[in-house]
């Protein structure tokens, strides 16, 4: 992954930095930051001598990749059992044509468009898109995937030609993120993020798990399948989003689907999946940072390696037994 620093300066970062972890919110979110997690990396550094671990900037990148360890598998524990894998990549490359509107707008309008909020925004409704398209045209699901992934894209690809590339140096930055950039934007984006879709999980649990196994059986019961699907989509589009700025377009969804696949026949029951498979991903950010940081690594690639790495080990562990 590039680790570019942001040619925008971040003022777009600061605006959506503002929205989450400003006025009240601000104090308590700079006292977790700095007290809480920077003295707990630091006794850390104390305690193992990996001084690296009392650098604030690597202190962001692993609460960063912590964060995203929980919320991939959580989220993608349902679509992986729905055989909906494909939706965190469709999303994350409809992602990236929310970012090319934004940057667009700016270049060409000078109108300031966080690039995050268009990337949600124009994420979310290519969730809703593919429901849609799923339920009132007849195609299968990996057909309308398949058409929104290409079309968003596609849309990202020629708003970058309209302005003779002039956008394509921000845009890079999402395509392939950055880990040692991490700002406090960007840890405030995935923590708040976070805290909304374990919350939104926890609450609707019984009925994603009903609607996930048996939607058929769902319906009968008079559970508002089309509000689970809408429920899900979004939830999606939110852990893609707030992730693909450190993890980038290209590698946002393997979290969403790696851990879940890892620890898929390990546990006795979904929950029991559902937490190793945040463990495995949580295993897997750590690890994959860490690498990446002491052996000059793309850190995002580092992180999807090591949990592909996971699975292949859990698999030759089957096979032996």
């Amino acid at each position: 992954m590039s680790l570019l620093v942001s040619p925008l300066g971040s003022p777009a970062l600061d605006v959506v930095s503002h929205l989450l972890v400003a006025s009240v919110f601000s104090a308590p979110f700079d006292w977790f930051l700095n007290v809480v997690v920077g003295g707990a990396f630091s006794w850390l550094a104390d305690a193992t001598g990996l001084q690296f671990l009392a650098f604030p900037y690597m202190q962001r990148a692993y609460l960063s990749v912590l964060a995203i360890g929980i919320v991939g598998p959580l989220v993608g524990s349902f679509l992986v059992y729905r055989d909906l894998s494909m939706v965190g990549d469709t999303l994350a490359h409809t992602a990236f044509a929310g970012v090319a509107v934004a940057l667009f707008l700016e270049a060409t309008l000078a109108i300031a468009v966080p690039p995050l909020v268009g990337a949600l925004v124009v994420a979310t409704i290519a969730a809703l898109l593919v429901q849609v398209i799923v339920e009132y045209t007849g195609a299968r699901s990996d057909a309308a995937l398949a058409m929104v992934l290409t079309g968003g894209f596609a849309f990202g690809s020629v708003l970058i030609s309209l302005t003779d590339g002039g956008i394509s140096v921000g845009i890079n930055q999402y395509l392939f993120g950055s880990l040692a950039t991490v700002s406090r934007a960007d840890v405030g984006l995935l923590v708040s993020m976070t805290l909304v879709v374990a919350v939104a999980v926890a609450a609707a649990y019984r009925p994603l798990l009903f609607v996930t196994f048996d939607e058929t059986a769902a319906r009968a019961s008079r559970v508002h399948v089309r509000a689970v699907n809408t429920l899900l989509s979004i939830l999606t589009a939110f852990v893609v989003v707030s992730a693909m700025r450190i993890m980038g377009v290209i590698l946002v969804a393997a979290l969403l689907v790696v851990p879940v696949v890892t620890t898929a026949g390990v546990g006795r029951s979904f929950k029991q999946s559902l937490l190793y498979g945040v463990i495995a991903g949580e295993v897997a950010g750590i690890v994959g940072v860490t690498l990446a940081y002491q052996y000059g690594l793309a850190a995002g690639g580092s992180i999807v390696l090591v949990a592909i790495a996971g699975f292949v080990a859990v698999q030759l562990v089957h096979r032996f037994r």
